[in-house]
């Protein structure tokens, strides 16, 4: 799709940009504010316990950086109307079922008037927590789809994976392509029930003996691990 194609598709379009502080959605949230100004609504999911902590993520970790440096002069004196009236924080956390969204009424509000879902929102550290990566790169992917399916004007949905693919997508080797339940070792898939329930007892069992968080973190960490070679 050609860039003037894709600036006239997003006019008057609401848009729900998930892990609405990280790198890339900061960046897409610029590019749309500063080349479409006549997008409808841009939604941000942040990770916060309510509105007002959501609210200033949104100008200490976003608004506030250089990145929106151009938009600022382009807008001059209307640079604070303009944010208010595009951009809604989201509290909530996609780890959860229905994106931990708490308020009956924003939930309303998404639903009946998102078009375009763009989920960004994702853990890219090696090593991380095993409970931290499951319940956001796996769950998290999960949890923005079953909400998708409750948005009857949803247009498009996009999914943003790691930088990281095939050899043959890159050019380097040559490699026959994966299609969905199969692995890179010839075993069946991952099942996300039965790791979610290992993770969930693990965890528990670490609470009910007053382990330390850094213990906690450590064990998840070294659970990561043993489940990843188990599944070589």
């Amino acid at each position: 799709m050609e860039s003037n194609s894709i600036l006239k598709f997003l006019e008057n379009k609401t848009i729900l940009i998930t892990g609405g502080a990280g790198f890339l959605a900061k960046i897409f949230a610029e590019k749309v504010l500063r080349t479409q100004p006549n997008v409808k609504k841009l939604y941000l999911l942040l990770r916060a316990a309510d509105k007002k902590s959501a609210s200033l993520r949104l100008q200490n970790e976003i608004i506030g950086k250089d990145l929106f440096k151009v938009l600022k002069q382009k807008m001059g004196a209307n640079f604070t109307s303009f944010i208010s009236e595009k951009v809604t924080v989201v509290p909530g956390d996609l780890s959860h079922k229905d994106l931990s969204i708490k308020d009956p009424d924003l939930m309303e509000e998404l639903l009946r008037n998102i078009d375009v879902i763009v989920n960004l929102a994702a853990t890219t550290n090696f090593d991380e927590r095993y409970d931290v990566s499951l319940y956001l790169n796996t769950l998290g992917a999960k949890h923005i789809l079953d909400f998708a399916k409750k948005c009857p004007n949803l247009k498009v949905f996009v999914q943003v994976s790691t930088a990281y693919v095939s050899g043959e997508a890159a050019g380097l080797i040559k490699e026959s392509p994966y299609y969905m339940g199969e692995s890179m070792n010839g075993r069946p898939g991952l099942d996300i029930d039965v790791e979610k329930k290992l993770v969930d007892a693990k965890l528990q069992e670490l609470q009910e003996e007053g382990a330390t968080e850094e213990t906690i973190k450590l064990t998840m960490k070294d659970m990561g691990m043993e489940r990843y070679v188990s599944h070589e």
